[in-house]
Formats: C-alpha cells, structure tokens, sequence
C-alpha cells in the first residue's frame, strides 16, 4: 500500500470503503452532520469534493471502523495489533535472552527498528506549491464547524510538529487548532504534552518557538503520533516500526523541522511564548461542550502542499467517533505492553461507550486471595494513559470481556458491593470530566468481579452450570438427524433477549 494519503484512499475506493459526494456542501455543520450520520451506521469514508469557499475536498470518516484502522496499518485483523504491541513491549522492557529462540526474536526486533529509520526526500510532493506572506489565507482550508455551539473552524487530523530548543528532539502530537484570522491559529493542548514542554522551554530562553502542521498525511502516522506509549523512541519511528519502512520527512521552507514528504498541506510558523488568545468551547469526546481556555497563538507565514490537494478532517463527540475507532486499535496495541507490566493481567478492554478509557473490562488468571485488587491498582499506575480510567472491572479469565452480557453477569453474580467494590477519593482526574465534584479532582472505583475464594469468603463457592459432555458430543453428532440442520447456531443476536442495539437513540445530547 502507497504511504500516503492518496493511497489509503485508493485502498478503500477499491474496497467499496468509500463514497465521493458531489453535491455542495457547508464546512460549516453540514459537513459533520453527514459524517455523524455514516458513524452511526459504521458507514463508508467520505471525500466532499465541492465545498462551499473553499477549492479543496474534504476527507472524514476515513477511520471510521476497526476494520478501516487496521488497513491503514496493513492489517487485516485487530488480533495483529497486538503482534506490534509485543514489539513494543520488547523495546520497552528488553530482557536479556535466555534462549536462542529468544535472541532471534529480539533481533528481529531491532532490525525493524533499524528499517524503521526516517529517509529523506529532497523533492517533496508536499511542496508542490508554496505560498508566503500575505498570499497566504487560512480560511482557504476547509475547516469544518462540527457544533451549533463551537466557537469556530477547527484543524483536528493536523499532525502538530516542534522541536527542543535545547537538545533538537522533535515532537510530533494531535492537538485541536482554532482558526483565529487569515495569519493566525490557537493551539490546544495540555500541559503535560510535548508541545507545550517545547513552548516553556523556548520561553526560558527568549525564544520563540517553530511549529509545523502537517495536513493529509498517511493515516498510519496519525496512529503513531496518537501512541502516548513510554518508550524513549521518536513518533516517525514508531510510524516506521508500525508501516515497516521509514517516513520519508522533507525539511520545511521557513523553520527548522521536518514533515512527511507526501503531506497534502503543510503550515509553517512560530509562537511567541506569552501571546495567547481565547480558544473554544468546543464539543469534545465527553459529549459535552468544553470551556474557553487562554492558548497559545500561533502567527503563519507559509504554506505548502501538493497540486489539487486533499483536505483530511474528523471530530469529537460521544460515541462512535474515528478517535474512539482508533481507541479501540490501540488497546489491542497496549495490551502485550500492560501484559509485561501487570503479569497477572490475561486481557483488557476499553469500552467505546464509556468514551475509550473511563472504564476499562480485566480478566486476571486468579491464583491468590486479594488479586482483583492488586490487578486493578496495578492498571492505574502502568502507564500514563490510564491516569484518567474511572472504573475497573476485574473478571475471571474465562470471561468474554468484550461481550457485555458476560460481563454484566459477572457482576451480578460474583460482586458483594460491601466486599467487592474498593473507591480511591480525590485523586488527580481530568479536567473535562463534569461529573467529578471538583475539576481535575476526582474518584476512581475498582470492581471485584471474580470467583471469590477463602478468606475472601466464608463459604464454598457453588459449582458452575455446564452441560454433560458425553451428552453434548452425541447432540452434536445428531443434529441433522433432529432436523434442525438449516440451524446453525452462532453469534446471537441481542435484541432477541430485550436489548434495542439498532435502533439510534433518540435524544442522544440530553443524557
């Protein structure tokens, strides 16, 4: 597959994953609520190919599905996520090897690194055609307005670019951009992030600091910039290591970074540390409006792209969303990571519906009194992302954790909330989480849902209903005979037990 854009595209068009829109179209709410509407049916991509003030077509919903993500990283299954999570989990943690066997293994490993290097293209395509100075117009760019409520267009798939003033080591992040005036941006992004270190670092030393933004770019970079995984690697390595060969990178006109050379749009400009202006509210991935917040400012004065480019977008909101599709990629990635971390975790789940990290679903292989427990406390302080998960659910290994009917058995059946059910208060929370008493102060609780054995109980536990082997072979064996061979039992549907999965809720933003 071509790594860029264009080829992905190409991919789904060949696919029957995608659908060109002719008709006119608003960037301004339109464009989102047809996108919206595609989500919710886990419908095709989008191109948007004549929009309203604008010369460029838009692309959304490109990853709007599992099954699309795992394309974009030559994948066909989301098991295989978790063949590159156990790469990166190598990396990580390197052991030495204690058999031949396991000394191939890591070398593989780190010739994939090696071919995972960055190259370097000195006639890129993403510098087709520059514009400069007062030729430049950022209300060209077709920048969506998602929400009624929004304060303005958006730049939401744009791959944030800056560098340490001090050691030269770029980042590479997905942060929201707000358009301000024709030269002008603010950037959104926490405190915590790349970026923002990069901009308190310029301020010390009364710099300020050169930032890129590159638009249209191969999906599978997006995934890898997306990856808040701890491991002492660049983004464009971690892109190579998930395409298995290098991102080309182009040296930008005007600042000293580098970009993906098949970027459709690539911006170029500075921040000087200090000069801020309100950014937001904005609709975020909570299902509610944000607040407006003082951010940086971002002043433009190039911009270079490709002949006839492409303009690739998406939005938050409560789910299903691309950024919850990509969620769900990257558990199957973490999962061999936080494996290595918490030994006795046998699998984790990150719910969509409970917006990708508020409630995370952990079976254990249970050995030992009180492991519930320590699994769950072991989960908050693996890794950094799972800082903000409100709620863990631990179950038994037997247990299907992305089947909720399990789970909600489980629960049922082997909980005694006065036992079963642990709260820590007043922990560091995230701050656009409404329902905690205080912003970015808040409570995490853990769910003991597994069989319980002594001490944690009294009494023995009562035997599991199964069917009688011998029993259920000769059935098997007989089915035709019972003429019932036109049945074949398989995935149930739900609906038939009392749960309304089709039907769209109604109401959706008043809940």
């Amino acid at each position: 597959m071509a790594r860029d854009l264009r080829g992905f595209i190409k991919l789904l068009e060949e696919r029957g994953q995608l659908r060109r829109i002719s008709a006119l179209v608003d960037p301004d709410l339109e464009i989102a609520e047809i996108s919206n509407r595609m989500l919710q049916q886990g419908g095709p991509g989008l191109i948007f190919e004549n929009v309203k003030g604008s010369p460029y077509p838009v692309a959304v919903n490109l990853l709007g599905t599992v099954e699309r993500i795992c394309w974009a990283m030559n994948m066909q299954h989301p098991q295989e996520l978790e063949e590159l999570g156990k790469k990166l989990a190598m990396l990580q943690q390197p052991k030495p090897p204690k058999k031949i066997s396991q000394a191939m293994e890591f070398g593989k490993v780190l010739f994939d690194v090696l071919k995972a290097k960055p190259g370097r293209d000195f006639f890129p395509a993403c510098q087709q055609v520059v514009i400069e100075g007062d030729d430049l117009d950022l209300n060209k760019i077709p920048m969506i307005r998602p929400y009624p409520g929004d304060a303005g267009q958006i730049i939401t798939l744009g791959l944030v670019i800056t560098k340490d003033c001090e050691t030269g080591v770029p980042n590479v992040g997905v942060y929201r951009l707000q358009l301000q005036s024709r030269h002008t941006m603010t950037v959104h992004w926490l405190s915590v992030r790349g970026g923002a270190r990069h901009l308190r670092k310029a301020a010390q030393q009364g710099k300020k600091l050169e930032i890129a933004i590159a638009l249209g770019v191969d999906p599978l970079i997006i995934m890898a910039a997306a990856t808040p995984i701890p491991v002492d690697l660049s983004e464009w390595l971690f892109a190579g290591l998930y395409g298995g060969s290098g991102v080309q990178l182009a040296k930008c006109k005007t600042v000293d970074l580098e970009v993906p050379a098949d970027s459709e749009m690539v911006l170029e400009g500075t921040i000087t540390p200090g000069e801020v202006l309100p950014d937001g509210p904005f609709g975020d991935h909570m299902g509610y409006y944000g607040g407006e917040e003082d951010s940086p400012l971002i002043r433009f004065h190039c911009m270079t792209m490709r002949k006839d480019p492409i303009y690739l977008t998406t939005f938050s909101g409560r789910p299903p969303k691309e950024e919850a599709m990509m969620a769900i990629a990257l558990n199957r990635i973490y999962t061999p990571i936080l494996r290595q971390q918490v030994s006795e975790i046998v699998d984790f789940f990150l719910p969509m519906e409970a917006l990708s990290y508020k409630a995370a679903i952990i079976s254990i292989d249970k050995a030992y009194p009180g492991q519930a427990r320590r699994a769950a406390l072991a989960f908050w302080s693996a890794l950094p992302q799972f800082t903000y998960t409100k709620f863990v659910i631990v179950v038994d290994k037997n247990i299907n954790i992305r089947d909720p009917r399990q789970v909600v058995w489980a629960i049922s059946s082997k909980v005694d909330p006065s036992r079963d059910v642990f709260i820590l208060p007043n922990t560091p929370f995230d701050s656009l989480d409404f329902a905690s008493e205080k912003i970015g102060l808040g409570g995490r609780m853990g769910i003991d849902a597994t069989t319980k054995i002594p001490p944690e109980t009294e009494h023995e536990w009562g035997a599991p209903l199964e069917s009688d082997p011998d029993v259920a072979a000769m059935v098997e064996r007989r089915w035709a005979e019972y003429g019932l061979a036109d049945l074949q039992l398989g995935e149930v549907d739900p609906n038939l037990f009392g749960y309304d999965m089709a039907k769209q809720e109604q109401g959706r933003q008043g809940r």
